[in-house]
C-alpha cells in the first residue's frame, strides 16, 4: 500500500466524526427554530389596540399570561365572525377557534394587572376578561441549549488535536502532551553552523570532534576496545558558545539530533518531566547513533540536598532521576551521546557527574586575545569597514569578553554608524559600541547642575591620578564625565590577561576604587553619594580577600569559599560569631588603610589634579595622552611574578 493511501485510510475516521457533529449542529439549528415556533400563527398587536378594538367592544374571551411576560388573547367565537377579525380567521383556519388569535408583550404583572382592571373598571363582574397565568417550557429548546457548547467543544478539540478515531485514540492527547518536544536535526532539517563558524577554542573543539568521529566511524574506537563517553557537559560563562557548539556538533554529524532546554521537561502536571525524559530517549535509541543536547541542564540537574529542600521541586528531582536512569539503562557503545551546557556547574548533582554519565567536561572559558582576535575576524567579515579599522586593536581593547559581547559590539558599531548615515564603519563607532556595552547609552539630556559637574569631574580625576601613580593598577585607557547608563562619569581601564592576583595588587585597586571618594575630600571638605558603585565593589573585594582569598593578617591562611554553593543555601555562616565580628574588622581596616594612602597620594598631587579636573570640565572626555601631558608618562605595570 502506499503512502498517500495510507494516510487517506487515516483521515476518513476524523472526517467522518467531523461531519457527523457538523450534522449535529445543523440538526440542532433547526429543531430549535420549529419547536421555538408555536404550532399556530399568532397575530402580534399593542396595548392599547387591544384595549380600544377588542377589550372595550367585549370580544375578548380571555387572556393567558405565558411567563410573566406575554398576553395571549382568545377572542370570542362569536366575534370572530366580525369583519375586523377575518385576517387571523384565514391564516389559521385549522385552530382558530381554539388558538389565540393575538398577543402582545407585558412589562411586569403587576402593571398588567392595573391596567387591565382600570379598563375594566365600568364592567359588570360578569363582564370581566378571566386572566390565567401559564408556565411553558420547550424540551427540546433546554436539550439543545447545553448540546450546542458540548457540540463545539469537541468539533474543536479533534480539529486541534487530529485525531484519528474517538473509539481507538481517544487518549493519544494525554499522551502527546507527555511526549517529548526536542527539535530534530536530521537530513532533512540540517544545522547550519558547523565548527568553521566557531573561532577559537580549539582544545574544546578538538575533544567535540572526537564525538563526531566516534558516531560517524565507531569501529575505528571500538575495535580497540574503547568506549565514547555517555555524557559530555560544556561549561563555561555566559555568552562563550556553549550552545553554538552544540550546533556546531549537530551541523558536522551526519546522524540525528535532538535538541531542547531542561525548561521543557518541566510542566504543571506530575510526571510529565519524566515521561518525556523516556519518550526522548527511546526516540534517540531507534535513530542510533545520534546525539540528544540539553541546554541549561541546571534547570532539572540541581543540587539534592536536604539545605534545599525548602526550594525543591519534586517534579523536577523525579526528571532527574529519570534521567540518571536511562544513562544507566545504556548499553556499551549503543551510538547514543548525551551533551549537556551549563554555566552553573557548581550546582548540579554528584550523581551527575560521576563516571559513567557527564564524565567528560568541556570548559569555554572567557576567550584570550588570540581567541578574540578570531571571533572579531569572524564577525567582521560581512561588514563594510573603514580603513582605519584594526582587528587586533579591538581584540585589545576587549579583554574578558565574550564571544556573544563581541558579537554585540560588531553589530552595535554598524547601527552607530547607520544613524550617522555613514558608508562605511569606522574605529570611532567600534570605540562608541565598546564604550554602550560597558557603561550603557551616553545621557545627554540628563540635566547636571554647575556644581554637580565640578564634583564629578574632581571625583574622576580622583581616580585616574591615583590608578596612574599605582604601580598594579590596570593601564587607564580615558576618563569621562559623561552621564552613560546610571553613572555619571567613568574611568576606562585595560585590563591585563592576568591569571592570578597578589595582595599588593588587591590592595592597589582598592585604593584606586577609592580615590575619587578621597578627591572629593579633600577639594571640597566634604563627600557625596557619588561613591556608591565604588563603595560597593571596595567593600566585595575587601571581604572576598579576607574571608576567601585567605589574604588577611588576623585570620591567616583560611578560606570560607565553597565551590559547591552549599554555604549559600545554609541557614547559617560557617563561621562562629566571633570569626565574623574579626572578617568585619579587617575588611574595615582594609578599606580605611587603602583610602588613606589614597589621600596621600592625591594631597602630593593636588595641582595635576586641579588640572586633570579642569580639562575634565573644558573637554568632557580626556585620554591617556592628555593625562601624560599633565603628570608625565605612567610607570610601567609589569606583570605579578610569584615565586
Amino acid at each position: 500500500m502506499s503512502t498517500n493511501s495510507k494516510k487517506e485510510k487515516s483521515n476518513k475516521p476524523r472526517n467522518r466524526w467531523v461531519y457527523w457533529i457538523i450534522g449535529i449542529l445543523l440538526a440542532n439549528m433547526v429543531f430549535t427554530y420549529f419547536f421555538s415556533k408555536g404550532a399556530s400563527v399568532t397575530k402580534e398587536t399593542s396595548w392599547e389596540k387591544f384595549k380600544t378594538d377588542m377589550l372595550l367592544k367585549h370580544d375578548v374571551e380571555k387572556i393567558d399570561v405565558i411567563n410573566k411576560e406575554r398576553a395571549e388573547v382568545y377572542i370570542k367565537k362569536i366575534s370572530l365572525l366580525k369583519p375586523e377579525y377575518k385576517d387571523v380567521v384565514l391564516t389559521n383556519k385549522q385552530n382558530a377557534s381554539t388558538a389565540p388569535q393575538y398577543y402582545f408583550t407585558i412589562g411586569s404583572v403587576d402593571m398588567f394587572e392595573k391596567k387591565l382592571d382600570d379598563a375594566q373598571s365600568t364592567f359588570a363582574e360578569t363582564d370581566k376578561v378571566s386572566v390565567t397565568y401559564t408556565t411553558h417550557t420547550n424540551a427540546w429548546s433546554g436539550i439543545f441549549s447545553w448540546l450546542i457548547p458540548i457540540g463545539l467543544l469537541v468539533f474543536f478539540w479533534f480539529l486541534y488535536l487530529g485525531r484519528t478515531s474517538i473509539l481507538g485514540r481517544a487518549g493519544n492527547a494525554a499522551i502527546d502532551f507527555s511526549k517529548s518536544r526536542a527539535q530534530e536535526y536530521g537530513s532533512g532539517n540540517l544545522s547550519p553552523i558547523t565548527f568553521k563558524d566557531i573561532a577559537g577554542y580549539e582544545e574544546a573543539k578538538a575533544e567535540v570532534m572526537e564525538v563526531v568521529a566516534f558516531l560517524k566511524q565507531p569501529e575505528s574506537f571500538t575495535k580497540l576496545g574503547a568506549k565514547i563517553p555517555k555524557g559530555i557537559l560544556l561549561v563555561g560563562p555566559p555568552g562563550t558558545g556553549k550552545t553554538l557548539m552544540a550546533k556546531a556538533v549537530a551541523g558536522e554529524a551526519a546522524v540525528p539530533f535532538f535538541s531542547l532546554s531542561g525548561s521543557e521537561f518541566i510542566e504543571l502536571f506530575v510526571g510529565v518531566g519524566a515521561s518525556r525524559v523516556r519518550d526522548l530517549f527511546e526516540k534517540a535509541k531507534e535513530k542510533a547513533p545520534s546525539i540528544i543536547f540539553i541546554d541549561e541542564i541546571d534547570t532539572i540537574g540541581r543540587i539534592r540536598e536536604r539545605a534545599m529542600s525548602i526550594q525543591s521541586n519534586d517534579e523536577r528531582e523525579s526528571t532527574l532521576n529519570q534521567l540518571l536512569a536511562e544513562m544507566d539503562g545504556f548499553e556499551p557503545n549503543t551510538g547514543v551521546i548525551v551533551m549537556a551546557a551549563t554555566n552553573r556547574a557548581d550546582i548540579l548533582d554528584a550523581a551527575l557527574l560521576r563516571s559513567g554519565r557527564f564524565d567528560r567536561h568541556i570548559y569555554l572559558e572567557l576567550p584570550n586575545k588570540e581567541e578574540r582576535l578570531a571571533i572579531f575576524k569572524v564577525h567582521l567579515k560581512p561588514l563594510r569597514l573603514g580603513e582605519d579599522v584594526d582587528a587586533t586593536f579591538l581584540a585589545q581593547q576587549t579583554p574578558g569578553f565574550s564571544g556573544a559581547d563581541i558579537a554585540s559590539i560588531c553589530n552595535e558599531a554598524a547601527l552607530i554608524a547607520a544613524r550617522q548615515k555613514k558608508d562605511v564603519i569606522e574605529k570611532k563607532d567600534f570605540s562608541d559600541a565598546i564604550d554602550r556595552l560597558v557603561m550603557g547609552i551616553e545621557k545627554k539630556t540628563k540635566v547636571i547642575t554647575p556644581n554637580e559637574k565640578k564634583v564629578i569631574a574632581y571625583h574622576e580625576a580622583g581616580h585616574a591620578l591615583v590608578s596612574w601613580k599605582l604601580e598594579h593598577v590596570d593601564p587607564l585607557i580615558k576618563v569621562s564625565i559623561i552621564p552613560r547608563g546610571k553613572s555619571l562619569g567613568g574611568a576606562w581601564y585595560l585590563p591585563g590577561e592576568k591569571q592570578i592576583i597578589t595582595k599588593s595588587q588587591f590592595t592597589e585597586q582598592l585604593c584606586a576604587a577609592l580615590g575619587g571618594r578621597a578627591a572629593e575630600e579633600i577639594i571640597f571638605n566634604e563627600i557625596s553619594s557619588g561613591a556608591l558603585d565604588d563603595l560597593e565593589k571596595a567593600t566585595k573585594q575587601a571581604y572576598t580577600m579576607v574571608a576567601k582569598l585567605g589574604l588577611s593578617k588576623s585570620l591567616g591562611n583560611i578560606s570560607f569559599y565553597d565551590s559547591t554553593g552549599n554555604y549559600d543555601n545554609a541557614f547559617q555562616k560557617p563561621y562562629s560569631e566571633a570569626t565574623a565580628k574579626l572578617i568585619d574588622t579587617e575588611a574595615s581596616e582594609l578599606i580605611q588603610e587603602a583610602y588613606e594612602r589614597a589621600k596621600s597620594i592625591l594631597q602630593q598631587n593636588k595641582k595635576p589634579l586641579t588640572q586633570i579636573a579642569e580639562l575634565l570640565l573644558d573637554k568632557e572626555i580626556i585620554y591617556k595622552e592628555d593625562i601624560a601631558q599633565i603628570i608625565g608618562e605612567e610607570k610601567e605595570k609589569p606583570l605579578p611574578v610569584i615565586v
